[in-house]
């Protein structure tokens, strides 16, 4: 088994950052930026990048007017971060589950899927929280699943666009299928798989793949829409949802709903906007799904 570390470590990089796309995919601000990021290591040479997730607050939600949005991403409002985290840089990695877990279910697909440095596939919720116990035991860390709260602060990085890279996106800011482009945005390449990590422009707080690659698990539980949503939730935004009644409809147990965010390489660019949710059974698993974690 991986051995206990003593401690995490930061290190200085470089990440490539894109804002303020117009609704035609045009334009943009592309610059560098320094930034320090932590890195939990955690065995055989493989490592976990962390990025810092500020304090302060942000509107949840999506507008009326923004194209192609659905009612439960309403109602708007503010919710509050009293404090940091730190969020995972990347989707977790394939070589990172495999060294936590003993297993790469990333196996189970298509060879093209099938790499070290490109997401894990094929996981469930449960999976996905495991992973993050397993983590945590082995570090003495707190690792989670991000909350949906969390997970849209960081996708947005400080905007209120449909896309932290502006108006909309392209396909070489974002894996997605191109064949369904969002906004004014020209059709683009479709390709078909998952991409490594990393291996597009990174947003505002230096974190890749918030958009497409694969749709990433949240630790809430389903609701539909934030009209009930209690004010302790509001005024931290790191408290789960919980508590939630069963849909008939998705024949789902009491509590087993979980949300999914960020759309993935086989979708349009509609689902992978910022505000973009959809509900899946915790225990189902598919080779669009995978997660990143949350250091409290």
């Amino acid at each position: 088994d991986p051995p206990v570390d003593s401690g995490l470590r930061s290190e200085v990089v470089t990440v490539e950052v894109v804002t303020g796309v117009n609704s035609f995919g045009r334009g943009g601000n592309r610059r560098s930026v320094k930034m320090t990021r932590w890195l939990e290591d955690l065995w055989g040479g493989v490592s976990l990048p962390l990025v810092r997730i500020p304090a302060g607050s942000f509107v949840m939600g999506s507008p009326d007017s923004e194209t192609l949005r659905d009612s439960d991403e309403s109602p708007q409002y503010r919710v509050n971060f009293p404090r940091e985290f730190w969020m995972g840089q990347y989707e977790v990695t394939q070589a990172q589950y495999q060294v936590m877990m003993g297993t790469n279910p990333a196996t189970r697909s298509d060879c093209k899927f099938v790499d070290p440095n490109k997401p894990v596939i094929n996981v469930s919720w449960d999976d996905a929280v495991e992973f993050c116990q397993r983590l945590s035991q082995r570090t003495g860390r707190n690792y989670r699943l991000p909350t949906e709260a969390e997970w849209e602060s960081a996708c947005r990085a400080g905007t209120q666009t449909p896309f932290s890279f502006g108006e909309t996106i392209t396909p070489d800011l974002v894996n997605y299928n191109g064949n369904y482009p969002y906004g004014n945005a020209p059709k683009g390449e479709d390709r078909q798989q998952t991409t490594p990590v990393g291996q597009f422009p990174a947003n505002s707080w230096g974190l890749h793949d918030m958009h497409g690659n694969v749709w990433e698990w949240c630790l809430d539980e389903w609701h539909e829409g934030y009209g009930a949503k209690p004010e302790a939730l509001k005024q931290n935004g790191s408290i789960e949802w919980t508590q939630a009644k069963t849909d008939v409809l998705f024949d789902d147990r009491e509590g087993t709903g979980r949300v999914l965010r960020g759309g993935s390489w086989l979708y349009g660019a509609r689902f992978t906007r910022s505000a973009l949710r959809v509900r899946v059974r915790r225990d189902v698993r598919n080779y669009n799904f995978g997660f990143r974690v949350v250091l409290e």
